[in-house]
C-alpha cells in the first residue's frame, strides 16, 4: 500500500492524534456502516458468544471502544459497561451518543483495575495499535482482570507487521499498526491461561485480520476447541 513506512516515530502519539482526526471519516455521524464496511450486523455477529455466555449485568470492559457506535451501544444495552479509548475525538462521541456508559480516555496499557473485575473484556481493531512489545504484558492484565470462566474477543494481525501509514482514510494524518502472526498469538494467549475457545479470519481486501476468543481457564474446564472461519465483507486493508 502506497503511503506505508516503517519509522513509527512516538507510535503511541500517531494513534491518538490519528484519531482524533479520522474519527468521523471512520465513522460518519448517522452511518450504517464505518469506512471499511463493517455493519452493525457484523459487531452483533462477533459479539454473540457475549450475549449467549454472559449473564445480563455483567461487568464488561471494552478496550478502543471508539466513538461508542455500534459496539458499546450493543454491549451496554445487555451489561454493565466500561469504554476505554486513546482518542480524546473518540471518548467526546461516545459520551454525548451513550451518556450512561462510563468512558474513559487512556492508554490501555496504563490501566490499573482489581483483579477478577469483570466476566468479558473486549478489544476490537485495538491490539493492533499497541505496540508489539507490550501487547505480552496487556494480555497477562487482560487474564488477571478477568474471572474465572471470563471471555477475552480480540482483534489481531494474521501476519506479523509493524509501521505506519500516510494520509490515512484520506486525511492528513498518519496511523501506526503492530501485530505478530497468528501462532504467536495462540501462543501468547496459552501461556497466560487463555483457552481458545475460536478463531476467525476477517478479509479486509488484499489483507486480514484474526478474531481470536478466548477463555480464562477454571479448573473444571474441558478440552479447548477452536474454530477457523471466513466472516465479515472485504473491504480495504487497515494493517
Amino acid at each position: 500500500m502506497s503511503g506505508r513506512r516503517h519509522d513509527a516515530g512516538d507510535p503511541k502519539r500517531i494513534v491518538r492524534d490519528g484519531w482524533n482526526h479520522v474519527s468521523t471519516i471512520y465513522r460518519p455521524p448517522g452511518s450504517a456502516a464505518d469506512a471499511f464496511h463493517h455493519t452493525s450486523a457484523d459487531y452483533r455477529d462477533w459479539l454473540a458468544p457475549f450475549f449467549r455466555m454472559l449473564a445480563p449485568g455483567t461487568e464488561v470492559l471494552d478496550l478502543g471502544c471508539g466513538c461508542g457506535v455500534p459496539e458499546a451501544e450493543m454491549l451496554s444495552a445487555r451489561f454493565r459497561l466500561t469504554g476505554v479509548d486513546i482518542s480524546d475525538v473518540q471518548i467526546e462521541r461516545a459520551r454525548r451518543l451513550l451518556p450512561a456508559v462510563r468512558f474513559v480516555r487512556a492508554d490501555m496499557t496504563q490501566l490499573a483495575f482489581p483483579a477478577q473485575a469483570f466476566g468479558g473484556i473486549v478489544c476490537l481493531y485495538s491490539l493492533i495499535h499497541v505496540p508489539l512489545t507490550e501487547q505480552p504484558g496487556l494480555l497477562s492484565e487482560v487474564h488477571r482482570w478477568l474471572r474465572p470462566g471470563g471471555l477475552f474477543l480480540v482483534t489481531t494481525g494474521a501476519t506479523a507487521w509493524t509501521g505506519v501509514e500516510e494520509g490515512w482514510l484520506g486525511s492528513n494524518a498518519k496511523m501506526y499498526w503492530s501485530h505478530a502472526d497468528i501462532p504467536t498469538y495462540e501462543t501468547w494467549f496459552r501461556e497466560r491461561g487463555f483457552r481458545v475457545l475460536r478463531r476467525r479470519i476477517v478479509p479486509e481486501g488484499a489483507a486480514q485480520h484474526a478474531l481470536f476468543l478466548v477463555q480464562k481457564g477454571t479448573a473444571s474446564a474441558g478440552p479447548p476447541t477452536a474454530e477457523s472461519a471466513v466472516v465479515g465483507p472485504r473491504a480495504q486493508s487497515r494493517i
